[in-house]
């Protein structure tokens, strides 16, 4: 079969092609160039010159990073409140939108009414304190946790899609004895796997990444997350005297170097977990899309 492609489709091709790696160096060389000075020496990276590879090849970024005992407790605190947020956040979402799905819920109207509500309008973040404050969670790690366990956005897309599942599978299990939570964790969660999937990767990463309620709720410094360290380090790092380096002992490192090791680290996980959830994300986000 003779090919029909004339020299304009393969300038236009060319051209296209051209764009692409352009944009894709675009996208991937400012994580390459975090990833090569993160192994690079912090005084010399002060210096500056570095674009491809690094100069002074050295671990002691990383080796500062696990010996300080602030960032492995903030790192351990961060792990904690990901996998414990994401898993209670995800199950407690799904409860609800399994009940609020059910079309002969006493009060169903009046309970979807209060979450429309609460996803337009907020008290602000005063009154939202005082309400922490009078249930005791300042200042402890379930501050984390509790007020991240129902996620509006994700319940209505997960009740849309219990509706779509047919009813005729619920009744059949109640005819043979099965109680709502079996039929919830044997029946409903099983299908869900797209969604559930989906749900725990945006929670997840939600949790990983912030950082406001570690810097609002919290004082006390064993509870301090990853990411309020390296907001707290990038803060430190604009006094002109952090240049010269993070510690006695290790003068290789400055606070610039060492902001770097844990920027790295806590994208890694991320990187680690997305392509394993990446065949239901897809799926999973279109959920609830077609039908409301």
């Amino acid at each position: 079969m003779l090919s029909t492609r004339t020299t304009e489709d393969r300038i236009v091709d060319s051209v296209i092609c051209i764009i692409l790696v352009m944009v894709s160096i675009a996208a991937v060389y400012p994580f390459y160039y975090v990833l090569m000075m993160s192994f690079n020496a912090g005084t010399d990276t002060t210096i500056g010159g570095l674009y491809l590879w690094p100069r002074k090849v050295t671990l002691d970024n990383y080796v500062k990073f696990f010996t300080d005992a602030n960032w492995l407790k903030a790192l351990n605190v961060t792990v904690a409140r990901t996998v414990i947020g994401a898993l209670l956040g995800v199950l407690f979402t799904m409860l609800v939108a399994y009940g609020l799905s059910t079309r002969d819920l006493v009060f169903r109207k009046l309970y979807f009414t209060l979450v429309i509500f609460s996803m337009y309008f907020s008290g602000g973040l005063i009154p939202f304190y005082v309400v922490l404050r009078s249930l005791h969670l300042l200042n402890s790690f379930w501050v984390y946790v509790i007020p991240t366990m129902l996620n509006t956005f994700f319940l209505l897309i997960a009740i849309s899609f219990f509706r779509e599942l047919p009813a005729e599978v619920r009744e059949s299990a109640r005819i043979d004895g099965a109680g709502e939570m079996t039929i919830f964790l044997r029946i409903i969660l099983p299908v869900s796997k797209p969604l559930v999937a989906t749900m725990a990767l945006f929670l997840g990463v939600g949790q990983w990444n912030s950082w406001l309620d570690s810097a609002y709720f919290v004082q006390n410094n064993n509870l301090r997350t990853l990411s309020y360290r390296m907001i707290e380090i990038i803060k430190t790092s604009q006094i002109p005297a952090d240049s010269v380096s993070y510690a006695a002992g290790a003068s290789s490192v400055t606070a610039y170097s060492l902001q770097l090791a844990a920027l790295v680290l806590s994208i890694a996980p991320i990187l680690c977990v997305y392509p394993f959830l990446q065949k239901y994300f897809v799926q999973g986000i279109m959920l609830g899309s077609v039908k409301a």
